[in-house]
């Protein structure tokens, strides 16, 4: 079987999903109303609450959820073959993920544009509202400190990437200007912003921007992760239209566009599989692809960030509730196809099988350097098509920085919103005022990145890492625990969100007991407690789901909107 056979039959099944299923879901699900009046409307203050066209908005939500996650996940898993890591991404896509992003859009839509974590109180109840707000933070904190400390070490392997990336931000701002406040047609501005982006990359290829290797004491990539931290601050508290939106939207282009051109690469060129379908002989030391596979490979499948992205911001900016379709179901149709991007060029971008092997001669090799491999498969793939190595790595680069900072973008915006959340329910008064969370989360992100390993400054987000796969899908795990409940009080067959809430919630419980285990024998004390911590929280919030459903079973309520 061939790479590019492969990828066509895989875009195919992508289509086919988008066409039928997600219509289904839309249709005989969801039930959704051309003429509800959305949060966007509802609540239109010109900050958070813009309704947004369709179009930008995908572009936001696509930028948004795929970050860097979906490209070292599949790089990853690439150690157990290509064929398991390339069935759950497009099954898992289709099926889990779908509902999972469409159905958290749909629902916090339904309840005021509310984050998931505060639906949860009037679906199961307050205590479980607390509960899972404390597990988003966590998640959202993760998130926020590795993802800088990874644009920080891109940006100081790549300097050619660093001049285009913060070019993008007075067109951005152009764009935002121009189409809120000029009330000029997207097609000029989105055409003429697209080509400013590739010219910039011409541009960070003949002028490199390094920082110092030191400054003040500090090493450049922790200079990074503080300027990155407070330009995500800072966008978090502007209005959407201003930078986020635009910019996001922008990105989306290119990025897009940039997966057509990896494509191409690979349909002209016509490689063969380096890396075997199945691998029989992994390294020792290699986890067991069961479950482990669920959790390596979250973005890219399914993903519990995504539904804080869907909940958080998106469901404030969803101009009509049809919409969700387009923006929930095909942003994750999106993301498939990064990660199915990602597979190819670990598979078919390596010159050969040894230096495959090589790469994935351990599970610390394969771990490490999931980006590497990307990078480098993908770099072949654009050879195909005659660029020069210097070009390829350049734009490869900036792709990889634009997943991971359109990211960083929104999730600095939803930690800020969640920190509101809970001072909501834990009654802290100064957590209410927007500048003030702000603040809190700016602190909290730079406090675990400097201070979790004093050793390797701004890069102490890396300590608690291995938590993230485990607590990403054990977070998917209990969006779609609401998402189940809220369609089974509507009377709806909520089957479609059942079946993928006890696939995610039994691999990923089962793969950190796995974690913990292994953490308990290398002495990870940190590790251990950490994840016995998030493991235990899960647990009670799913008992605390089963216990709302005896009790509506034994004295009805009222349905969830």
């Amino acid at each position: 079987m061939s790479p590019w056979l492969t990828t066509l039959g895989a875009l195919v099944f992508f289509y086919l999903g988008y066409r039928f299923y997600s219509n289904f879901l839309a249709e005989r699900i969801f039930r959704l109303d051309p003429n509800y009046v959305t949060p966007a409307h509802q609540f239109h203050d010109g900050v958070d609450h813009v309704p947004t066209n369709k179009f930008v908005l995908w572009g936001h939500h696509f930028s948004s959820v795929a970050g860097a996650a979906p490209i070292v996940g599949p790089a990853i898993a690439m150690i157990w073959g290509w064929g398991p890591a390339l069935l759950w991404v497009v099954f898992g896509t289709i099926f889990f993920a779908g509902i999972h992003d469409f159905g958290t859009l749909w629902a916090s839509v339904r309840n005021r544009g509310k984050s998931v974590g505060v639906i949860t109180n009037s679906v199961i109840g307050k205590r479980a509202k607390g509960l899972f707000l404390l597990i988003i933070f966590f998640l959202l904190l993760l998130v926020n400190a590795v993802f800088a400390v990874t644009i920080a070490n891109l940006f100081t392997a790549f300097p050619e990437s660093v001049l285009p990336y913060w070019l993008q931000i007075p067109v951005a701002i152009s764009i935002g200007f121009l189409v809120y406040k000029r009330r000029v047609k997207l097609f000029w501005p989105s055409i003429i912003g697209l080509l400013l982006l590739f010219t910039f990359i011409f541009l960070g290829a003949k002028f490199p921007l390094p920082l110092s290797e030191t400054m003040l004491g500090l090493p450049s990539p922790a200079w990074w992760v503080i300027i990155m931290l407070l330009y995500g601050a800072i966008a978090s508290r502007l209005p959407v239209w201003t930078l986020l939106q635009p910019r996001d939207y922008i990105n989306s282009h290119m990025l897009f566009l940039g997966l057509i051109i990896l494509y191409l690469g690979l349909f002209i060129g016509r490689p063969d599989f380096v890396a075997p379908m199945f691998n029989t002989n992994v390294p020792a030391g290699t986890p067991p692809i069961l479950p482990l596979l669920f959790v390596t490979i979250a973005c890219g499948a399914i993903s519990g960030f995504h539904g804080l992205v869907s909940s958080g911001t998106s469901s404030k900016q969803l101009n009509q509730e049809t919409d969700a379709r387009f923006v929930g179901y095909f942003g994750a149709v999106g993301e498939g196809m990064l990660a199915l991007a990602a597979i190819m060029a670990t598979a078919a971008g390596f010159a050969t099988f040894e230096a495959w092997s090589e790469h994935y001669g351990s599970w610390a090799s394969a771990s490490a350097g999931g980006t590497a491999a990307f990078v480098t498969g993908a770099g072949s793939f654009l050879a195909n098509l005659g660029i020069s190595p210097i070009i390829a790595t350049t734009f490869i680069s900036i792709m990889v920085v634009a997943f991971a900072a359109t990211t960083l973008d929104t999730s600095m915006r939803l930690q800020r919103f969640i920190l509101s959340e809970i001072g909501e329910q834990y009654h802290v008064k100064p957590l209410k005022n927007a500048n003030f969370s702000t603040i809190i989360a700016l602190l909290s992100c730079i406090a675990l990145a400097f201070l979790a390993d004093p050793s390797n400054p701004g890069a102490g987000g890396m300590v608690l890492w291995p938590l993230f796969g485990t607590t990403n899908q054990l977070t998917a795990g209990l969006s779609l625990l609401i998402i189940t409940i809220i369609l089974w009080r509507l009377g709806r067959k909520f089957i479609y969100a059942l079946i993928p809430l006890i696939v995610v919630v039994t691999a990923t419980a089962t793969s950190m007991v796995i974690n913990i285990s292994n953490y308990l024998k290398e002495g990870n004390t940190l590790l251990v407690i950490v994840g016995t911590f998030i493991l235990a929280l899960n647990i009670w919030l799913i008992l605390e789901g089963v216990a709302a459903v005896k009790r509506e079973r034994q004295a009805p309520i009222p349905p969830a909107t």
